[in-house]
């Protein structure tokens, strides 16, 4: 099962688990001088300031799954490479963001879901380059490179498989969960009390299922949890505290939450929801509450309580579309959640996608039907809310929000994969289908992929594209039940510049990512990857092993030939906490490819921003600022706070 991407989503300032996010773009437009006789990933180049806010539980929150992406582009260029007939955009006043899902919502993995991740785009309004269309802004302009990518091992022992992973805001540690049922893992507790066996009187689990990871060090606090987060649900709040709902047995009607405070431990409320939400999905709302749709055999929906608060079975809607999406083997679970621009919830189960209006709870559209197949769990495709452009004093009546689902499987593969003998296991999608979410005429447009991919995460980087990740290419979601792992991540261009393919293939992972995998953005940009157990507990001399092992990939934009092109924020002279529609500074240090003269010209380097103007475009939370030079995120992310 997965979380956000698969049980749903992550953030640029990202969270996998049940992710939601999303991205915001600014950007100012550069032709540049072409390199012969080498294939270039990026074409253009410019300076561009990305917030991103993610959790990821497994199967998002891009979110994801869920994730907030926010880009900025400036005019700067590097007076070190020659341009052709480059001429420096005026910038008159104050740069819009774009906002977007930096996490990615797979369907149907247990990463854990929130909303699946999603982005949205701010627009600059401060860049004159002679377009009235917000889209057009959002050229970027990138450096060239033909890097496809590294990989490393960080951790070789995470001491659990992590089912469910997330970055939680300002304190850069990855939570990672797996399953208590399992009643084992690679760690045990570092003391009494060990946990007591539910459905038993005197059985105990000494192992640990829950862990806090530094990013930087690697270093892992071990955490207790009581209830069993198996295929759960969440996303993080205002303050940055993971909301954790549902999961299996003892915890699928509970509430957890984990705060970032030094030393936090979890808090769980069992009983608190009105139905059980095992293989559910959670989504924030423009007013910071979080609502959570589906779970096995409970095809409802509910708002999940204020803490220490409990729903009652009046306070659960019925939720027909689950029932008539429902295929024999589900194929519906861990439904791809987005809030839209306009406030109506995107709500896509199995091959079908409406509108929900949230406060009357009337659906208000329905969109054509997906062809080709499944793609919720077991199908397990993986979905994202793509950066959404904004004007600055964003007044239009309508913003524009695409959302992308990539992959899935035919509607039978898990009765060939999970229940036929010999087991058959069918090839994966291979199509990549886009839609605008806020147009009532909207009809999906389809491309294929390189190659097949279930079980993966869609990852929305800080320069707007999307990273496929993980996952198999046939098969299904279930034990034992998908083949080929596919190794390679694949790059799609947000942007179509008519030219190249959307679609670059990156260099491979040796390591299997299948069931229950998970991902994070961090700080610095890359890409944190855990989890992948195919099995009903921790085995090692099998197919596929359970993996404790903890990877970070570089994507093309961290070239070590790009590395001149690297920002730096300071963020003692940068604002960190704002409200809707507030203007906010950004200060960029001296130094790098930028000159001091320009960043002279350019305000002694200080970029001012303004927020998103309300809570559909970018719910409140916690974000991670990216600012991007040349197609090239800088050091380190600034975590900022959105506030009402």
């Amino acid at each position: 099962m997965q979380t956000r991407s698969k049980c749903r989503q992550t953030f640029n300032a990202e969270l996998p688990w049940s992710l939601e996010g999303k991205p915001m773009h600014i950007k100012c437009d550069e032709p540049i001088v072409e390199n012969s006789g080498s294939r270039s990933l990026i074409k253009k180049k410019v300076i561009m300031a990305n917030l991103w806010r993610g959790l990821v539980i497994f199967p998002l929150l891009f979110v994801y799954g869920s994730t907030h992406d926010l880009m900025f582009p400036i005019p700067f260029h590097h007076s070190g490479k020659p341009i052709a007939e480059f001429k420096v955009p005026q910038f008159h006043g104050i740069a819009s963001l774009v906002v977007g899902d930096g996490g990615s919502a797979a369907s149907g993995d247990d990463d854990d879901k929130d909303s699946h991740g999603s982005s949205h785009t701010v627009s600059v309004d401060s860049l004159d380059n002679g377009s009235s269309d917000p889209t057009s802004q959002i050229d970027v302009v990138e450096d060239q490179t033909t890097f496809k990518g590294s990989w490393e091992l960080f951790v070789e022992n995470a001491g659990v498989s992590a089912m469910h992973m997330v970055l939680l805001p300002k304190i850069d540690q990855a939570l990672m969960f797996d399953a208590t049922v399992w009643k084992i893992s690679k760690l045990k507790l570092p003391g009494p009390p060990c946990r007591k066996v539910e459905g038993t009187t005197n059985q105990e689990d000494c192992w640990c299922h829950s862990i806090l990871m530094d990013v930087e060090t690697g270093k892992i606090r071990p955490l207790r949890v009581e209830h069993d987060t198996w295929c759960s649900s969440g996303a993080l709040d205002v303050n940055g505290r993971l909301i954790s709902t549902g999961g299996y047995n003892n915890g699928s009607d509970t509430v957890r939450i984990l705060d970032i405070a030094p030393n936090s431990e979890w808090i769980e409320y069992p009983g608190a929801l009105g139905n059980g939400r095992w293989y559910a999905t959670q989504v924030t709302l423009a007013d910071g509450r979080f609502m959570v749709f589906g779970g096995r055999d409970f095809p409802t929906y509910e708002f999940v309580p204020p803490q220490g608060q409990k729903n009652t079975r009046n306070e659960v809607h019925a939720f027909k579309f689950l029932v008539e999406t429902h295929d024999p083997v589900e194929n519906n679970l861990y439904p791809f959640v987005y809030l839209s621009t306009d406030g109506n919830l995107f709500i896509f189960a199995n091959n079908r996608s409406i509108l929900l209006n949230p406060n009357n709870h009337q659906i208000i559209h329905e969109f054509p039907v997906l062809p080709g197949g499944a793609r919720n769990y077991p199908a397990s495709g993986s979905s994202c809310l793509l950066p959404i452009i904004l004007n600055p004093n964003e007044n239009r009546k309508v913003v524009p929000a695409e959302v992308l689902v990539c992959g899935g499987t035919p509607h039978d593969a898990f009765n060939k994969a999970d229940l036929q003998r010999p087991k058959v296991f069918l090839p994966g999608n291979t199509d990549c289908a886009r839609m605008d979410i806020t147009n009532r005429n909207s009809k999906w447009k389809i491309t294929n992929m390189p190659s097949a991919r279930l079980l993966g995460d869609a990852v929305v980087l800080p320069t707007g594209d999307v990273l496929l990740i993980n996952g198999a290419k046939s098969g299904s979601a279930g034990w034992d039940d998908a083949r080929d792992p596919n190794l390679n991540p694949v790059l799609y261009k947000f942007k179509d510049d008519g030219i190249d393919s959307k679609f670059t293939v990156m260099n491979p992972s040796n390591i299997p990512r299948m069931y229950h995998s998970s991902f994070a953005v961090l700080p610095d940009s890359k890409i944190l990857i855990a989890g992948s157990n195919t099995n009903p507990g921790y085995m090692d001399n099998v197919l596929f092993p359970t993996e404790v092992r903890v990877e970070k990939f570089s994507p093309h934009y961290l070239d070590p030939n790009l590395a001149q092109f690297r920002q730096e924020i300071v963020v003692e002279q940068s604002n960190n906490q704002v409200k809707f529609g507030q203007n906010f500074k950004v200060q960029i240090g001296e130094g790098g490819a930028i000159e001091q003269a320009k960043l002279q010209e350019f305000n002694n380097g200080k970029i001012v921003l303004q927020a998103p103007m309300n809570g559909n475009i970018a719910p409140p939370g916690y974000y991670m600022l990216f600012v991007n030079y040349n197609g090239v995120p800088c050091r380190r992310s600034m975590w900022i706070q959105i506030r009402p």
